[in-house]
C-alpha cells in the first residue's frame, strides 16, 4: 500500500494535521491537494505547537518531501511567513518543499472582495476572508494569476490589468474603498515570486514519478467533506473539492489509484459558521464539550459550536469518498462526562433517515439518539479500553462498515493509537 489519503469526515477540525504528521513519518512525499490558507492544521511535539496553513504536515519529517500541489490556492506573502515560522523549527530546504508552477495565487483583490462580501452581505457563509472563494472564481473564469506568472513583471501586470477590470468597478462603485493598481499588486507578487522561485516546479511530474516508483505518497486535505463545494451542505461550503475527488483534479494520481482513503472523524461533532447542524447541544454540556477540547479555529480563532456524534452526515462522508477506515480523534474530550449521546437517525417529516444524503433538508432534520454508558478511560493502557468505550468504538463501526483504525486521545504524536497497519 503505497498511497493514502487523509479527509476530513465532518466539517473540517477534525484533527487532520496530527494524523497527516504520524504517518508522514513513514512516507516519502506528503502532498496538499486543495484549499489554502483557510486551513489550520495543529500539530503538538512535546512543547511546542505548529499551526501549519499552507505548508503540508509532513514538512516536520527530515525523510519526506511536502507538496503543495496545483489545486491549492497559494498566498505567497502568508506562504513566506509560514516557511520562517517552520525553519524555527527544523531546517527546509528547496529539496524537501515543492510548490506548484500551477497552483493559482491569491491577490490582495481576492482578499479584499471577499471581506467585502462577507461583511455586506444578507446571507453569511462564515468565510474565514482569507480570499479563497474569489481565487477560485478567478480560476474557473480563466483569468487566475499562476505561481509561474510571478516570475515575469510584464506578462504579470498585463494578466492583473485584465483581472482588475470587473473587480475596480466593485472597488469603486460598489464597496467604496481602495486598492492597489495593477502595477503596484504586480511588483508586490513579483518580489514574492523572487523569494519562493527555488520551491517551483511542476508537481504533477514529481508526483507520477513518485507512484511510478513505488514511493509512499501522502496526499493530505483540508477542511472536511461536508464543506466540499459538491458534497457539502452548499451553499455554507468552501470553495474547492475537500474530498476523495479533489485528489485527482488537485494533485494527480496517474494510475488512478489511492489505496487507502482514511477519513478523520472527531469523537462528537463541531462547525464553524453558519449553516444547519442537527446535533448542536444547546444545553450547558456542548459549552463543557467546546472548553474541555479548546473548540476554537486554528485559522480564525472563532468558536466552534458542538453537538453529539451524527453518524447519519459520517455515513454520507464515508460513501461520498469511498473512505476505507477511520480515526478517531479527541476521545480524551468525552471522557468523564455524564451523559453520551449518539445521532443513529434523523426524523424529516415523519420519516427516519440513517444516511445524510444531500436530498434530505438538515435544517428540519430532529436528531434521534441512543442513549450510552458514559465511559471514563485514561488511555494509558495501550490498545486495551474501558468497555463503555468500546461500545462507542464498536457501534461507529457497526454503523459506518469501515473499521476505526486510529485513535487519538490528546493532541502529542504520543497520544495516538494505532489499530490498524498503515504505509505497510
Amino acid at each position: 500500500m503505497n498511497t493514502l489519503a487523509i479527509i476530513g469526515a465532518q466539517w473540517g477540525d477534525e484533527g487532520k494535521g496530527k494524523i497527516t504528521d504520524l504517518l508522514g513519518q513513514k512516507a516519502d512525499y506528503v502532498v496538499r491537494f486543495q484549499g489554502g490558507n483557510n486551513a489550520g492544521h495543529t500539530i503538538i511535539v512535546g512543547d511546542s505547537k505548529i499551526v501549519l496553513h499552507q505548508i503540508p504536515s509532513g514538512i516536520l519529517h527530515e525523510n519526506c518531501t511536502s507538496i503543495i500541489a496545483h489545486g491549492v490556492v497559494f498566498e505567497p506573502e502568508a506562504f513566506l511567513t509560514e516557511l520562517n515560522m517552520v525553519k524555527e523549527k527544523i531546517p527546509v530546504t528547496a529539496d524537501r518543499l515543492k510548490i506548484s508552477l500551477n497552483a493559482t495565487v491569491i491577490t490582495s483583490y481576492h482578499k479584499l472582495l471577499d471581506a467585502h462580501r462577507e461583511g455586506k452581505s444578507k446571507v453569511r457563509i462564515g468565510t474565514t476572508g482569507k480570499g479563497i472563494g474569489p481565487a477560485y472564481e478567478d480560476k474557473v473564469a480563466r483569468r487566475a494569476i499562476k505561481v509561474k506568472d510571478l516570475f515575469n513583471l510584464d506578462l504579470l501586470t498585463t494578466k492583473l490589468n485584465h483581472a482588475l477590470e470587473e473587480k475596480a468597478y466593485l472597488f469603486e462603485h460598489v464597496y467604496q474603498t481602495e486598492y492597489p493598481s495593477a502595477e503596484e499588486e504586480a511588483k508586490r507578487l513579483y518580489a514574492f515570486g523572487q523569494e519562493i522561485f527555488q520551491y517551483v516546479t511542476d508537481t504533477f511530474s514529481l508526483i507520477d514519478r513518485a507512484t511510478a516508483e513505488g514511493k509512499k505518497v501522502l496526499f493530505e486535505g483540508a477542511q472536511g467533506v461536508l464543506l466540499d463545494i459538491d458534497y457539502g451542505s452548499y451553499p455554507y461550503v468552501t470553495s474547492s473539492s475537500t474530498g476523495a475527488a479533489g485528489i485527482y483534479t488537485g494533485a494527480g494520481v496517474t494510475n488512478g489509484i489511492v489505496n487507502e482513503k482514511l477519513g478523520i472523524v472527531k469523537a462528537y461533532t463541531t462547525r464553524v459558521g453558519e449553516g444547519p447542524m442537527p446535533t448542536e447541544i444547546a444545553e450547558e454540556i456542548g459549552d463543557r464539550i467546546q472548553k474541555i477540547g479548546n473548540e476554537f479555529g486554528a485559522t480564525t480563532g472563532r468558536r466552534r459550536r458542538c453537538g453529539w456524534l451524527d453518524l447519519p452526515i459520517l455515513k454520507y462522508s464515508v460513501k461520498a469518498s469511498s473512505m476505507t477506515s477511520i480515526a478517531l480523534t479527541k476521545l480524551d474530550v468525552l471522557s468523564g462526562l455524564e451523559e453520551l449521546k449518539v445521532c443513529y437517525a434523523y426524523e424529516i417529516d415523519g420519516k427516519e433517515y440513517d444516511c445524510a444524503y444531500p436530498g434530505l433538508d438538515l435544517s428540519q432534520a430532529k436528531p434521534l439518539y441512543k442513549n450510552l454508558k458514559p465511559f471514563t478511560d485514561d488511555f494509558k493502557k495501550d490498545g486495551s479500553y474501558a468497555p463503555e468505550l468500546d461500545e462507542y468504538i464498536k457501534l461507529i463501526e457497526e454503523n459506518l462498515g469501515i473499521p476505526v483504525g486510529i485513535i487519538a486521545y490528546g493532541p502529542e504524536r504520543s497520544q495516538i493509537h494505532l489499530r490498524k497497519n498503515y504505509f505497510h
